[in-house]
């Protein structure tokens, strides 16, 4: 058959590695792809927020599968288009992906089915969100309602910065419309952990589990980014635990997305934070997460393409997931300015064959292509590094050294991604 990835980053490199290593794909396509997809599927020049143009080229390439990547299509709309049109799409509907579109509905949804999560109110007011704010304790946690590309999450340490991350929302306007809402949180402690879960309507499948890195710099530090690395499995999350994480948080959410009418098909990701009280969510994602799918899907041993097909098919019953035993550990390398703004068209350099390093796989997120059919950085996070090791310290010695093999001017990563678990094993 034919798999159509839209999207345009460093997960959706992944899924097209994936689909084109796949006994049932014929040839994969992108829309609009990268310069790194171009190695393994044709790119088209379709932006992936045009529907009408996705759907067109849907029908002539005679898709067997669609796959939406990026979580601003999937709440425009993109999966009803395709659907309506006859394919088989590996996404949810705009009504379900309103769970990542707008976190007060997700909140919502989560006080209706009794799902763990931090305390909050939510504003559409400057005056009344300030107000609020001699209420609460610090730190505490400003949310944009809507999409802002992960960087929409300020932590508050004092009211000082509570009062700025307001400002930056309702009058500096700088999420856009989707900073029209806010929520402030309280700030929860524990350790964080991302348990993603396929589902077909009713049959949910877990995924193990990750934890990504948000904060740009060492320890901790910054800005919230996108995500700047991840590591595979958990330690500290096993296996049976993910299964009652799945039966408290995402099974409930599914069903009540269901008794309004709404089907959820595609992956549900949740992403937890593990407190002294248990798990609560921090948030929903209604896709694959970036940088979590680099660290995810190159321990999954199953054939993801059966398996999106099975969602898209209503049939995930009974299915179990094989996986690698080594440990993933992704790095992400980003742009200089990054997340505040980025750098264009430094030229990389060490990419050949992804290092040249056993082991390691190199996805590319902001990149385009430069002179001698070499690339030059075209975005925020420029690229994933992500390898596989026996241990987590084997893993991480073989991510840092390819990415100490690739350089571009201003060139940006942490040097401290599955420190821990490598320092516990």
């Amino acid at each position: 058959m034919q798999v159509l990835v839209v999207g345009s980053g460093g997960r959706e490199h992944a899924i097209v590695r994936q689909a084109a290593a796949s006994s049932l794909v014929e040839a994969v396509h992108a829309a609009p792809g990268n310069a790194g997809i171009a190695r393994q599927a044709t790119c088209h020049d379709i932006s992936d927020s045009d529907k009408e143009g996705i759907v067109c080229l849907a029908r002539e390439i005679d898709a067997g599968l669609v796959v939406i990547g990026p979580e601003a299509p999937l709440c425009a709309g993109l999966a009803d288009a395709l659907t309506e049109a006859g394919f088989k799409v590996f996404g949810p509907s705009a009504a379900a992906a309103r769970l990542e579109g707008s976190k007060a509905f997700a909140k919502e949804i989560m006080t209706a089915a009794g799902v763990p999560t931090a305390s909050f109110a939510g504003f559409t007011e400057y005056s009344a969100a300030q107000a609020h704010l001699a209420s609460i304790s610090f730190p505490a946690v400003v949310k944009a309602d809507g999409l802002a590309a992960g960087k929409g999450v300020i932590i508050a340490g004092a009211m000082a910065e509570a009062e700025e991350a307001l400002k930056s929302c309702f009058l500096d306007r700088r999420f856009g419309d989707a900073g029209l809402e806010v929520l402030i949180e309280e700030c929860l402690v524990g350790h964080e952990c991302s348990v993603l879960a396929l589902c077909d309507g009713e049959t949910m499948v877990p995924l193990e589990p990750a934890q990504d890195y948000k904060r740009i710099f060492d320890g901790d530090r910054g800005p919230n980014t996108g995500g700047m690395g991840c590591y595979s499995p958990v330690p500290k999350v096993p296996n049976e635990f993910v299964a009652d994480i799945i039966d408290t948080i995402h099974r409930p959410v599914v069903e009540e997305l269901r008794g309004r009418g709404i089907e959820f098909k595609g992956v549900l990701y949740a992403g937890l934070m593990m407190t002294a009280d248990g798990p609560k969510v921090l948030e929903f994602n209604t896709r694959f997460g970036d940088p979590e799918t680099q660290a995810i899907l190159p321990r999954l041993e199953t054939d993801l393409v059966e398996l999106m097909l099975a969602c898209a098919d209503g049939d995930l019953a009974g299915r179990e997931l094989r996986w690698r035993e080594e440990r993933c550990v992704t790095v992400i390398m980003a742009s200089a300015g990054y997340p505040l703004s980025s750098s264009s068209g430094d030229v990389i350099s060490g990419l050949d064959d992804d290092g040249g390093l056993e082991g390691v796989q190199v996805y590319h997120a902001g990149t385009a292509p430069g002179g001698d059919g070499g690339f030059v950085t075209a975005g925020g996070r420029v690229l994933a590094v992500s390898a596989l090791g026996a241990t987590f310290k084997s893993a991480r010695d073989r991510a840092y050294e390819a990415v100490r093999a690739i350089s571009f001017d201003g060139m940006q990563f942490r040097t401290d991604i599955a420190a821990e678990p490598a320092r516990s094993e």
